[in-house]
């Protein structure tokens, strides 16, 4: 899913301007370390997008959809 993977690539983003571990982010998130490398690697077969959000904000991102008609 599209909006997965954006989500995922601002988590990247965000643990690399960190300097965050990913046993870091996992105790921050409330997830475990596996769940997060696998995050941080692209892979999120069976990530929901519930997750990816507590992550981000857990890294203090807010997340804002915009809708917008197809023209």
């Amino acid at each position: 899913m599209e909006v997965q993977l954006e989500l995922a690539e601002q988590i990247a983003f965000e643990v690399r301007r960190a300097a965050m571990t990913h046993a870091q982010l996992a105790r921050l998130a409330g997830t475990s370390r596996p769940r997060v490398t696998s995050i941080l690697n692209g892979n999120l077969d069976g990530v929901s997008t519930d997750l990816l959000l507590r992550v981000l904000a857990a890294l203090g991102v807010r997340v804002q959809l915009k809708f917008h008609r197809a023209a």
